[in-house]
């Protein structure tokens, strides 16, 4: 069965996260065409798609798990199967971006100091966190700072699966809450402890908790289920107005001002669920958003290169000054969905069903599907 709400979730959640470095691209399309800026957005925090991601995560992850509780080798199994999941498409768009810093190393600007840094680079493909040489803690494809998040969270949740999902879910939201207050205890924590600590690792654990309560029946009315929508909405429009005055949220206030609306929003989205047949007949534009919703990984981690390519054709064409900044920013936002889709199709699809019948092959028990790619509620969303 299909949550479709969850997968629309998904698909804005990513669209958020395009639109934020669109932001970006379009200021630097700015400065370099002598064009007009976009004004500063206070509508909604649009980085916050990623703590909508941590939110749903957590879910996911939770849901996806049941078949593997009491069954022998669970925990490689799930651990299996969120490589297959993950690893391909992230360490190719890495490789990718990898040789733009060789060939052309004015393109990535910091990034490029970690072409001499061997450990700092093997960190970056291992997800595990280290420095880059001016002290920021981030990989060299910079936006897998939340996948070294994410496979901290699988490694966690793997390791309580052996209590049961009730007793995997009590571990990870005791570990996550720990962490948490460890690090407001001791701020200075060496790495990778000081990254694993920050409070934003408990949205993980209000996904999780989320799953838990869903799992065991509890099923909202649809008018409270749109009222958490409204309040989660809510939050985040007010979220983006305090941040305008307070700058960036760091630290608690990230989890408090965006993560809670955010788990509102997919507590929002915990309705019944729908078998393929049923999704096909929905609209067209609901369809089109489940659809973008499984290519949601795929938009996240491709679409800074569409960016830049959309800002660099607008820049050699002279068309910038022409676009109100708004314009470009809506033609790269439509370049990353178009890349993220073909690239899901024809790239992250055959690379996950490739690897896992490599992990697959060894499973005694006829290649039982596991993982959150075998979850009801459609893949998970990294």
């Amino acid at each position: 069965m299909i949550l479709v709400p969850i997968q629309i979730l998904r698909a804005v959640a990513a669209l958020m996260v395009v639109w934020h470095h669109a932001r970006h691209e379009a200021e630097l399309l700015a400065l370099r065409s002598a064009g007009p800026a976009p004004e500063p957005g206070t509508v909604l925090p649009w980085w916050g798609g990623v703590d909508l991601f941590f939110v749903i995560s957590g879910l996911v992850i939770v849901l996806a798990s049941g078949r593997l509780v009491g069954r022998p080798g669970g925990r490689a199994r799930f651990l299996a199967h969120r490589i297959a999941r993950v690893v391909p498409l992230y360490w190719l768009v890495s490789l990718l971006y990898l040789g733009l810093a060789l060939a052309r190393p004015d393109l990535v600007g910091d990034a490029a100091a970690l072409v001499h840094e061997p450990v700092a680079l093997l960190s970056s493909f291992l997800f595990w966190p280290a420095a880059r040489p001016d002290g920021t803690i981030q990989p060299l494809y910079g936006l897998g700072w939340t996948l070294n998040y994410e496979a901290f969270f699988y490694a966690l949740f793997a390791a309580g699966l052996g209590f049961g999902l009730r007793g995997a879910v009590t571990w990870l939201v005791a570990s996550l809450g720990l962490l948490a207050a460890a690090g407001a205890a001791w701020p200075d924590l060496p790495l990778p402890l000081r990254f694993w600590v920050n409070p934003i690792v408990l949205e993980f654990a209000a996904g999780a908790g989320l799953a838990l309560i869903y799992r065991d029946g509890l099923r909202l009315a649809a008018p409270v289920r749109a009222g958490l929508a409204a309040l989660g909405l809510l939050g985040l429009i007010l979220a983006a107005r305090w941040l305008a005055d307070l700058g960036e949220a760091d630290g608690i206030l990230r989890p408090l001002l965006v993560g809670i609306p955010a788990a509102l929003l997919v507590a929002s989205a915990l309705g019944p669920g729908r078998n393929a047949a049923q999704v096909a007949c929905l609209p067209g534009w609901t369809r089109a958003l489940v659809r973008l919703g499984d290519a949601s990984y795929a938009l996240y981690l491709v679409h800074p290169f569409a960016l830049r390519l959309v800002r660099e054709i607008l820049l050699r064409l002279g068309a910038a000054p022409v676009l109100h900044p708004y314009g470009a920013m809506v033609l790269m936002l439509t370049a990353s969905v178009v890349a993220a889709l073909l690239v899901h199709r024809f790239v992250e699809m055959p690379l996950t069903r490739w690897l896992r019948g490599i992990l697959d092959s060894g499973d005694p028990q006829n290649r039982v599907r596991a993982g959150a790619d075998a979850v009801p509620q459609r893949r998970a969303p990294d």
